[in-house]
C-alpha cells in the first residue's frame, strides 16, 4: 500500500482545515521533507491483503513503534535538545505559536490562533483561548515571552536562536496577546515561530533539571515515561488539549532500538506497529509482510572540509576535486540499494525552490587527479560516522579517491565521537563524511543553509571557514535573503546562494537520501511515513487496544 503523503488523514482534513493554511513567503505546500506524491519515493506495495483498510479506530487504542536513535547526552528541553528521538518526542507533547506538519511540512496554527504574518516590524499574535499545561496550569502571554527570553539569552547558547535572528524583543501585550518587535520585516516569521516551544515559567524556574527529563508541554500526547532506565518511551493521551491536532489513542509506546535486525524483527513480529530507518536490504523483506516507502527529503550525506590556512583543503581546488572523484551512481546503487539522488544543488529536486546549481559534480576522475596534481596533495585523512547507511557508502568513496591518485587514512567512530574529535581542533581533520538534516526544525532555504553556513558551531568550530572571502559573501546573501518580503526577489537570493556554494564547497551535500519507514496498515489508521528521522503519529489512530 502507498499511503498519500501529502495530508493530514481523513479525520485531519475536516477538523484542520481550517487551520492549515499556505506558508508565508515562498515556502508554500509541500515542503523538504515530504514528496508531491507518494510516488516519489521508491515504495513496496506488500503483500496481496496488506493494501485493505485498516478496521475501525479504536479511541482507547495504543500505539506503538520502535526508534532507531538513543536519548542521548541531552534532554527533552526543547531550547537545547537537537537529538532525534527527544526531537520526535516533543513534536507530540510540545507545541509552538506555529507548528509544521511533519509529512506536509505546512505550518499551521498551533498556540497561535491564526497564522501571523510580519509584513511591518510589529506583530501582534493571540494565543488559543483554553490552552492548558500538562500540569493543568494556563499557557499564558508571560509563558511566551518567558521561552522566547531563553531562546535568546546567548548564556543559554541555544541553537534554536540562530533561526530568529530577525525578533529584537517579545512582550505581553495582555494575558493572551504577545507583540513581537522585527529588526525588520520577513516572509518566513510563521515558519520560524514554530522553532521555539512554548514552555510553562513556573515549572522550568521550579527545577529546570526535572524539566529537561520531563518536561511540561501544551500538546495532544504527554510523556509519561522517558525512556533513561526502560528504553521504552510511554506517553498518554492529554485529554486537555484543545488544538487542531487532538491525540486519536488513549496511550503510546515507543521501544528504542538501535540495532536494525532486531527492529526489523519488532515489527514482523507485530511487537510493534511501525518502525523508523529501515535497513536498505531488508526492505524486500518487509514488503512480503507489510507497507514499506522510502521517502525522499533533505536528509544528506555531507563532506565537510577543514577550511583552515594550514591545511590543504583552504585550497577550494582540492574540495572540488574531492568531489570530482567520487562516483556518486556507484554510492548510491551499491550503497544505499538506490535509495537516493546525487546532490544538483544545495537543496534536493522535489523541494519548492530547487535551482539546479551553477557546478554540479559528478564522476570525472581525470579532472580530479589533474586537480590533486595541481595542488601537490598526495594524502589526507578521512574521519567517517559509523552510521549503518553511512558505514555502506564511505569505503566506495574511498575507493574512488584512491584511483584518482591520492592515498586516504581512513577512519570511522560513533557521531558523538567524531564531533568531540575536531570541535575547536583545527589540527585533527581533514575532511569529515557524516549525515546531517536540519528540516527536523524547517523546510524554508534560509534556515537549512543557516544551520551549517551561518553559527560559529560549524563556521568556525568545525569547518574553519569563519572569516574568508566566501564565508563574508555568504552571510551578506543569508541576511539578504531573510530581509526581505518579495518571494521572487528571496527566490533569486537563494539561487545565488545555491550558486556560491556549489563552487566554494566549504561543506557540501553528496546525495540527498530516501527514509524508509515500515507499518502495518490493518492496525494504524492514517499513519504516512515522513522523510524526517523519526516517526510522526500527529493525527493517527489505532484498531489495536493496550
Amino acid at each position: 500500500m502507498i499511503s498519500n503523503s501529502t495530508g493530514f488523514g481523513r479525520r485531519g482534513f475536516l477538523r484542520g482545515s481550517a487551520a492549515i493554511a499556505g506558508a508565508a513567503g515562498i515556502v508554500a505546500g509541500i515542503g523538504a521533507c515530504a514528496p508531491s506524491d507518494s510516488g516519489s519515493g521508491d515504495s513496496g506495495s506488500g503483500n496481496g491483503d496488506s493494501g485493505a483498510p485498516a478496521g475501525d479506530a479504536d479511541p482507547d487504542g495504543h500505539i506503538s513503534a520502535a526508534i532507531s536513535y538513543e536519548l542521548g547526552t541531552n534532554g527533552y528541553d526543547p531550547m537545547t535538545t537537537s537529538a532525534a528521538l527527544t526531537v520526535a518526542v516533543n513534536w507530540h507533547t510540545l507545541e509552538g505559536l506555529t507548528e509544521l506538519h511533519p509529512v506536509t511540512r505546512e505550518v499551521h496554527a498551533a498556540l497561535a490562533t491564526e497564522i501571523p504574518s510580519a509584513d511591518g516590524d510589529t506583530v501582534d499574535v493571540t494565543l488559543r483561548e483554553g490552552a492548558v499545561f500538562h500540569d493543568g496550569s494556563p499557557v499564558t502571554a508571560e509563558d511566551v515571552v518567558f521561552s522566547f527570553g531563553r531562546v535568546q539569552d546567548p548564556d543559554n547558547a541555544s541553537l534554536y536562536s540562530q533561526f530568529i535572528p530577525f525578533i529584537e524583543s517579545v512582550e505581553a501585550k495582555d494575558e493572551t496577546t504577545v507583540t513581537f518587535t522585527l529588526a525588520h520585516p520577513t516572509g518566513v516569521f510563521a515558519e520560524r515561530l514554530s522553532t521555539v516551544k512554548i514552555v510553562p515559567k513556573a515549572a522550568v524556574e521550579a527545577d529546570a533539571t526535572e524539566f529537561d527529563s520531563n518536561p511540561v508541554g501544551s500538546g495532544p500526547w504527554k510523556m509519561t515515561d522517558n525512556s533513561a532506565a526502560s528504553k521504552i518511551v510511554e506517553f498518554e493521551r492529554n485529554d486537555d488539549y484543545n488544538g487542531p491536532m487532538p491525540a486519536q489513542a488513549k496511550t503510546m509506546s515507543w521501544q528504542v532500538i538501535p540495532d536494525p535486525s532486531t527492529r526489523t524483527n519488532a515489527l514482523q513480529s507485530g511487537t510493534v506497529q511501525a518502525i523508523d530507518s529501515v535497513p536498505y536490504l531488508s526492505i524486500d523483506q518487509l514488503e512480503s509482510t507489510g507497507d514499506v516507502e522510502s521517502v525522499g527529503g533533505f536528509g544528506l550525506l555531507f563532506a565537510m572540509f577543514n577550511n583552515s590556512e594550514d591545511n590543504p583543503f583552504h585550497d577550494v581546488k582540492n574540495r572540488q576535486a574531492f568531489l570530482y572523484a567520487i562516483d556518486m551512481d556507484k554510492v548510491i546503487e551499491t550503497g544505499l540499494s538506490g535509495q537516493a539522488e546525487a546532490a544538483s544543488c544545495f537543496v534536493q529536486t522535489d523541494h519548492p525552490n530547487y535551482k539546479e546549481a551553477s557546478t554540479v559534480y559528478s564522476l570525472d576522475t581525470e579532472k580530479a587527479k589533474s586537480l590533486f596534481e595541481e595542488t601537490g596533495l598526495t594524502t589526507f585523512r578521512m574521519l567517517c560516522t559509523d552510521h549503518d547507511w553511512v558505514a555502506q557508502c564511505t569505503p566506495i568513496i574511498q575507493e574512488a579517491l584512491t584511483a584518482a591518485g591520492v592515498e586516504v587514512q581512513f577512519e570511522q567512530k560513533q557521531s558523538a565521537d567524531v564531533y568531540t574529535t575536531i570541535d575547536g581542533e583545527p589540527g585533527s581533520f581533514d575532511v569529515v563524511i557524516a549525515p546531517g538534516d536540519p528540516s527536523v526544525f524547517g523546510n524554508d532555504p534560509d534556515l537549512l543553509m543557516r544551520w551549517w553556513y551561518g553559527g560559529d558551531v560549524w563556521t568556525d568550530g568545525r569547518m574553519h571557514w569563519k572569516g574568508q572571502e566566501s564565508y563574508e559573501q555568504v552571510q551578506s546573501l543569508l541576511d539578504q535573503g531573510l530581509e526581505t518580503t518579495d518571494a521572487a526577489e528571496q527566490e533569486a537570493t537563494w539561487g545565488e546562494l545555491f550558486d556560491l556554494l556549489s563552487d566554494e564547497v566549504p561543506l557540501y551535500p553528496l546525495l540527498h537520501r530516501k527514509a524508509p519507514t515500515a507499518w502495518d496498515s490493518s492496525t494504524l489508521v492514517d499513519f504516512q511515513p515522513i522523510s524526517l528521522t523519526g516517526l510522526s503519529f500527529v493525527d493517527v489512530a489505532s484498531t489495536q487496544g493496550p
